[in-house]
């Protein structure tokens, strides 16, 4: 879709229709199309332990058929009429994007509200959906990058949710039967905890309308398993063998999350330890100074229960002991409050020109939205961020670097990396 022309931070408005449906709108009239993001906690923490990856299987099939129309038939409205639904999950959120001409949106609208109220899950769909998930999971037992991130979850979050991968297993996915989807559509997509963005060619009013056509029939109240917040096992270095040259490498500890006052000094540590591209520290003693592998970075994981700051590096196989311990005397250097004013300078006007740039389209306008009402962030947020990142001080930044980087990691290494055993 087009991009959207922007001269400053969006105007944000509060749209709560006479149902009580609640979104944030940001009004767009010069271009005929409507972006809409919506959120529901109903993740794959969710899932049951022997029956992980149904919410994964279940975002899949969420367009294969509603109310009269069959898997192919509901494709064919949605390419007909030049309308875009996809669906994913992570460990916390079900997460829906619909992008539509104005002219069709109210078809549009109408078509998610059929994929929420009344899928139909009919045994052809499941079945297909199933063997590409299988066949994913096939795939992805070859790949280093996601077996040291599973293996870092895994040891991180032993025994809960988190743990578990998000996609599930050959074997929890073949348990999956009609009634788990039926179910977790009647139970975790209710309005309780729905978060709305949209962006594009719709007025308040007009959206108020839409919101509770589509949005009325679902169940007020979710009725989800009860999950605990929970602190990630840190300490341990876990290799997983891989017959491969060259090893990918996933660290991380205890994050921040976006609520926090503390948050934006947070992204300022990460952007100049780890985030920052050519511009960190990690890049500069990892890659610049001594060559040991073409990339490292870090980043923020705001995850509900467990927030997380994480990172990983690639390298061969007899480099990546060294490799692990130039990250982990960074991470400490960083700890103990060794920041420069240029660095410090050097962020801030990173993190204030280029957040422009995340608002440039619509839908990353109605992603944004959405995680500002997840979050709690206030509808003035796009408005006051850059002034939260520009007010950070030096001394927040060094009792924050303590509060985020003091203490162990816990690494994990697919590949067969020297001198670490495996285990």
């Amino acid at each position: 879709m087009a991009d959207r022309p922007t001269a400053g931070p969006a105007r944000v408005e509060e749209v709560v229709s006479p149902g009580g449906i609640r979104a944030y709108l940001v009004s767009e009239r010069s271009i005929p199309f409507v972006s809409m993001e919506l959120c529901f906690r109903a993740g794959a923490v969710y899932d049951p332990a022997e029956k992980a990856g149904l919410a994964h299987l279940c975002a899949g099939l969420l367009d294969e058929g509603a109310g009269p129309y069959d898997s192919q038939a509901f494709q064919r409205e949605l390419e007909d009429n030049a309308i875009k639904l996809g669906c994913e999950v992570d460990q916390d959120e079900l997460r829906i994007r619909l992008k539509t001409l104005t002219a069709t949106r109210e078809h549009a609208f109408e078509l998610l509200r059929l994929a929420l109220t009344e899928p139909r899950f009919d045994a052809e769909p499941i079945e297909r959906i199933r063997a590409q998930v299988l066949a994913d999971l096939r795939r992805r037992e070859s790949d280093p990058n996601y077996v040291a991130t599973r293996a870092w979850y895994a040891r991180a979050f032993d025994g809960h949710g988190y743990g578990r991968p998000i996609r599930g297993t050959p074997e929890t996915i073949a348990r999956v039967r009609r009634e788990d989807l039926q179910a977790l559509v009647a139970e975790r997509l209710a309005r309780d905890d729905l978060a709305i963005g949209v962006a594009g060619d719709i007025s308040a009013e007009e959206l108020a309308t839409l919101l509770d056509r589509t949005f009325l029939g679902l169940p007020e109240r979710a009725s989800r398993p009860s999950v605990p917040p929970v602190t990630p096992a840190l300490g341990d270095t876990l290799v997983v063998p891989m017959p491969i040259p060259q090893s990918v490498v996933t660290f991380g500890r205890t994050g921040v999350r976006p609520s926090d006052p503390d948050y934006h000094a947070a992204t300022i540590a990460n952007y100049v330890l780890g985030g920052g591209g050519f511009a960190s520290r990690l890049m500069e003693e990892v890659r610049e100074k001594r060559g040991l592998a073409y990339s490292v970075y870090t980043y923020l994981a705001d995850m509900e229960l467990a927030p997380l700051w994480l990172g990983g590096v690639a390298t061969s196989n007899e480099r990546v002991a060294q490799s692990i311990e130039l990250v982990r005397t960074e991470v400490a250097r960083l700890a103990e409050g060794t920041i420069e004013e240029r660095e410090l300078a050097d962020a801030k006007t990173y993190l204030t020109g280029s957040f422009p740039l995340r608002l440039s389209t619509n839908d990353q306008i109605a992603k944004m939205l959405v995680a500002m009402m997840v979050h709690g962030l206030g509808r003035d947020y796009l408005e006051r961020r850059n002034a939260l990142v520009l007010a950070v001080t030096p001394d927040d930044l060094r009792r924050v670097c303590r509060r985020l980087y003091a203490g162990e990691l816990l690494v994990t290494v697919a590949g067969q990396p020297e001198g670490l055993p495996a285990g």
